[in-house]
């Protein structure tokens, strides 16, 4: 069975950094998608980052230049590290796998919100 346990997120102030991390288990992970979602009440659930089983990485548009994701391989871990934060990146953010067979699977939330 996979899991996806998420740590990070919290409150920080508009212009800061958060890192999230989520570790996967059950699954295996080097050939999987990794990716970070987000949703805010009302509003669907938009891709934040995503990375491929090769490192190739896209960004929504409004986090491009400040979130990097990265993943660690050895650790089944993903990460996203999130600079100069606004108020506009409050949301409950969600760690996504995909696997070799596109079935999706997803991590509990974190919820991340920025202070003005």
């Amino acid at each position: 069975q996979v899991r996806l346990v998420v740590s990070g997120g919290g409150l920080v102030q508009a212009g800061g950094s958060l890192r999230l991390s989520c570790a996967a288990s059950g699954s295996d992970f080097s050939v999987s998608t990794m990716g970070w979602y987000r949703q805010t009440p009302g509003k669907q659930r938009e891709l934040v980052a995503r990375i491929t089983s090769g490192g190739s990485t896209n960004y929504a548009d409004s986090v491009k230049g400040r979130f990097t994701i990265s993943r660690d391989n050895a650790k089944n871990t993903v990460y996203l590290q999130m600079n100069s934060l606004k108020p506009e990146d409050t949301a409950v953010y969600i760690c996504n796998l995909r696997n070799l067979f596109s079935i999706n699977y997803w991590g509990q939330g974190t919820q991340v919100t920025v202070s003005s």
